[in-house]
């Protein structure tokens, strides 16, 4: 059924009137609807998408489930992958607002427990010619641990002094 729907949007597509939009914003939206396709065919079930939280900088492109593990995906589209595959463009300032609209995201779920989690990156490239471009998916691509800095240890006031003056 999902080949039906597909079918439907892509002739839909190409009978709308010319895209008014800039044309990286169009690409981008032709790659979430290319890997929207993508995953469905494995399997995912999307419960969400360009899910944005008010006061956020953040949005998650598709949030689904692939099996029982609620997977938050960033889609990354570019017109060629000549000097880096589109998936190094998620940063870690990038990781950083994707976590956050997560938790917001998992805060509006009902029930006291939070589900299992992953973080995908989903590279779209389009063919030139118009035939099935080329994606990729990476599962587990950054985790909740990822984009927080690392802490010192805790050390009281006395040890401060202590330390300082060994070195």
């Amino acid at each position: 059924m999902v080949w039906l729907s597909e079918l439907v949007i892509r002739a839909l597509r190409k009978l709308a009137p010319r895209d008014r939009r800039a044309r990286h914003l169009a690409l981008g939206q032709q790659g979430e609807t290319e890997a929207y396709f993508y995953l469905k065919r494995m399997g995912y079930r999307f419960v969400a998408t360009n899910f944005r939280v008010p006061h956020n900088r953040g949005e998650i492109d598709l949030i689904g489930w692939d099996k029982d593990v609620l997977c938050f995906v960033e889609v990354k589209t570019r017109s060629d992958d000549s000097f880096a595959p589109p998936s190094t463009a998620v940063t870690k300032d990038k990781q950083k607002h994707i976590l956050s609209v997560a938790k917001a995201y998992l805060r509006r779920l009902p029930g006291a427990h939070s589900p299992c989690c992953r973080f995908d990156v989903v590279s779209v490239v389009p063919s030139l010619n118009g035939r099935t471009p080329e994606i990729s998916l990476q599962k587990g691509a950054f985790s909740w641990s990822t984009a927080r800095p690392r802490r010192p240890p805790y050390r009281d006031a006395f040890e401060r002094r202590f330390w300082r003056r060994r070195r």
